[in-house]
């Protein structure tokens, strides 16, 4: 007996010993490849195979590329492109940086339906490593998989031909792979840009989506599984995201990285992070979203997501999409009735959708998930899972799904010339809203003939509650009824409790225009929310608290809000769990010019938060604007020659850009005065000015504003719509001598947006002048 009870003893202290050994706290998990992973999970690597996640990247081979390669010509505003073989290599003749035709090398294909495009490789060093891509840039030209041919991806509302060095060209920074394509098409992606050689040394782990980019680096899960224990990790389970856990975030937030249209706050996330700690989602911008919140531009899935009620009821991904395999896991309108198992003949039948059995007309995507086309070939679904609402549409004039099928009936009345333009709904919505007036027309009376077949169809049954789109549409067009609405959207209370929660998307949004437009009633708003979350931490969503910060410092900046109470509110928020509200909240203090009051122990704490904000910044810091941004904030700490620094940098990195050389010229103007003031603008001026001194910086501004200013007449001649572009050309006219030209521009500025103080204070300042003897 007490030998089974010491043999019971010895087995049980090796379990509970086994239980508890572990893996170190402190070991990282690395990368180890799906022909690792193949070794478990046979079935889900077969699935993978041939998604468009395995194809989402590959090297060009004659398996990978679906193109015509075949000595075949392709024309485009007047450029003719051949696409043909050289041995293995697939090569493009086509126009090149310098405006020059070229043969180019294609190194890479890029998706595989509806189209695929070609990319080339160009600064390679000569001493790379060979897992290392230089710079990659995106032809234009791409494949349509469907049709079989060859068609150029123009950009939105250009029409003209793109000059070699215009941003959007083939070979210009808005093609370029690394900047605006890699990280969601390759696993475990590193861009490595250098700044200083402004070369990149870009890696990946895998070249497409693959396993470890939904599931985390899988070194420590493998090391588990192989080992003898008898268990997972006590701390961290068996070490990959916990995807399937009751609470659908852990899953959605691992989608929504790539699956959103999102500034990114670091590099670092890993699968099943908190979103917010590593991403910002972009609000509903007039310019992105329709006012009712479906999609207008490419916005990827997650923002319209977030406002549906399939979301608020708790639905995921993968209750539609198999993860693996990325297939609907049901044909046609199963999809939706697998779950939606009503009473039979509710909603899959002719007396629910009035439309014939198998028709367009009847499935439910096409009311319930209306598509609109980007990349010219490309349809995808808006995924807010809404019920149609013409009503809103004869309100509002928001799109609607009836009226996206219905406007055909229209083409009639319109002129030819006309209707031989419009090819998809959003045709005629951009158009109406450019100002066709018979395509409004027309698009009005198919939205009143959708509303009449509504209220026919369901009478009394008919669901039209309050949406947000109401308060957003008031706000936009400056009625002032409009500010009690958006103040009711944004407390949550602008929906009856029988609906789902006001979208927290649509709430930010409200707060966010509300602010914008300097409304005192924004302050209160945003304090209320904040002062809800001291109460109750983690009660106000972290996008909501964040836009609540950024309103603050908004209206702090337009003297709303006094800089001591703005430090009073906002400080606090620095200590927040979410890394985008301490961002938001350490900006809001800076725009707010209230930084100087913030001393001691707290300036140090402030100071900590701000350098994850240069962080921020630095994510992208292959572009302008990233370094035009750290300059501004570096400015407001009057941290001057970082400022100085950071221009310098914009410039050295998109030398075509403007911004980087006005600001910089106008930094060092202010500074000059101080020189023999304050030690720092003195030493900042120093390294400017060089053994010239303070000549030498003069003689600096000039030249920076000289090379500025041609590029700042190539954007005001691009976009003669853009009042601050035109404004920004006047100032810099005015500052070069030239008052006359600058009235014309300044003009220009005040009667594209008359509204905007600054642009009539400035005309009027100038006429002024110009008056006097």
């Amino acid at each position: 007996m007490l030998a089974c009870v010491a043999v019971c003893l010895l087995i049980g202290g090796a379990v509970l010993a086994d239980y508890y050994r572990g893996l170190p706290e402190d070991a990282e998990a690395t990368y180890v490849g799906r022909d690792t992973c193949v070794e478990c999970h046979q079935a889900e690597v077969t699935a993978f195979h041939g998604s468009h996640h395995d194809l989402a990247m590959d090297h060009a081979t004659d398996e990978t590329v679906l193109g015509d390669f075949n000595d075949v010509t392709f024309e485009h505003d007047g450029i003719v492109s051949r696409m043909y073989r050289d041995g293995s290599k697939f090569m493009i003749h086509t126009e090149g940086p310098t405006g020059d035709m070229e043969d180019f090398e294609i190194k890479y294909v890029f998706g595989v339906d509806p189209l695929q495009q070609y990319m080339v490789e160009f600064d390679r060093d000569e001493d790379a490593a060979e897992d290392e891509i230089g710079r990659v840039q995106v032809l234009r030209i791409s494949w349509d998989v469907e049709r079989k041919r060859w068609f150029y991806l123009r950009p939105p509302d250009v029409s003209e031909k793109l000059a070699p060095g215009d941003p959007l060209h083939w070979t210009g920074i808005a093609q370029r792979w690394q900047t605006m394509c890699a990280e969601c098409h390759s696993t475990n992606l590193q861009r490595n840009f250098d700044v200083a050689t402004q070369r990149y040394h870009t890696t990946f782990s895998e070249i497409d989506v693959s396993c470890e980019a939904c599931h985390g680096p899988a070194s420590l899960h493998v090391e588990l599984a192989r080992s003898k224990s008898l268990f997972w990790d006590r701390r961290r389970g068996y070490a990959l995201a916990k995807l399937k856990t009751v609470d659908t975030k852990p899953q959605l937030e691992t989608c929504a990285p790539c699956h959103s249209r999102r500034g990114v706050l670091d590099a670092l996330a890993k699968p099943g992070d908190e979103y917010t700690d590593h991403y910002s989602l972009e609000l509903l911008r007039s310019d992105t979203y329709h006012d009712d919140g479906q999609i207008k531009d490419e916005v990827y899935v997650y923002g319209s997501f977030l406002q549906s009620k399939m979301y608020h009821k708790g639905i995921r991904c993968t209750d539609c999409h198999d993860p693996h395999s990325l297939q609907l896991k049901h044909p046609g309108n199963e999809t939706c009735t697998s779950c939606h198992q009503h009473a039979a003949g509710k909603y899959d039948v002719p007396s629910h959708h009035h439309h014939a059995v198998g028709s367009e007309g009847a499935k439910c995507v096409n009311c319930h998930m209306p598509h609109t086309t980007y990349m010219a070939v490309d349809a995808r679904r808006d995924h807010s899972l809404r019920v149609p609402r013409p009503d809103l549409s004869v309100k509002l004039g928001t799109p609607n799904a009836c009226s996206s099928c219905h406007v055909e009936d229209q083409r009639q009345s319109l002129p030819q010339a006309v209707g031989e333009e419009l090819k998809l709904y959003q045709d005629w919505l951009q158009a109406a809203e450019q100002g066709n007036t018979a395509v409004a027309e027309a698009i009005t009376a198919t939205d009143q003939w959708c509303d009449e077949a509504c209220e026919k169809w369901y009478g009394a049954e008919r669901l039209q509650p309050p949406h947000f789109a109401e308060a957003l549409v008031g706000l936009r067009s400056g009625d002032p009824a409009a500010i009690k609405d958006a103040l009711r959207l944004i407390a949550g209370s602008a929906l009856p409790a029988t609906e789902s929660l006001t979208p927290v998307l649509a709430r930010a949004t409200a707060l966010d225009e509300l602010a914008q437009g300097g409304h005192r009633d924004a302050a209160q708003a945003a304090q209320r929310l904040i002062n809800e979350n001291k109460e109750s931490p983690g009660s106000v969503h972290p996008m909501l608290l964040a836009t609540a910060a950024r309103a603050i410092g908004m209206l702090g900046a337009s003297g709303a809000i006094s800089p001591a109470n703005v430090v009073k509110i906002l400080l606090p928020l620095t200590k927040d769990p979410s890394r985008l509200v301490r961002s938001e909240a350490a900006r809001g203090i800076l725009s707010a010019g209230a930084y100087s009051r913030v001393t001691g122990s707290r300036r140090l704490e402030l100071d900590k938060v701000l350098g994850d904000v240069h962080d921020e910044f630095m994510v992208a810091d292959d572009r302008a604007g990233a370094h035009i941004g750290w300059a501004m904030l570096s400015e407001q700490r009057g941290q001057w020659a970082d400022a100085i620094r950071a221009y310098n940098n914009a410039i050295r990195v998109q030398p075509e850009s403007t911004g980087a050389r006005s600001n910089l010229a106008a930094l060092l103007d202010r500074l000059l005065p101080l020189a023999g003031q304050d030690p720092t603008a003195a030493q900042a001026l120093a390294a400017v000015g060089g053994a010239d001194g303070l000549d030498g910086v003069e003689k600096i501004i000039k030249q920076l504003r000289h090379e500025e200013l041609p590029l700042l007449a190539r954007d005001a001649e691009l976009a003669p719509d853009l009042a601050d572009v035109q404004y920004r050309y006047g100032l810099a006219l005015y500052l070069s001598g030239d008052s006359r030209g600058a009235e014309k521009y300044l003009q220009r500025a005040v009667d594209l947006a008359p509204e905007v103080e600054v642009f009539s204070v400035a005309l009027q300042a100038l006429q002024r002048q110009l008056q006097s003897p």
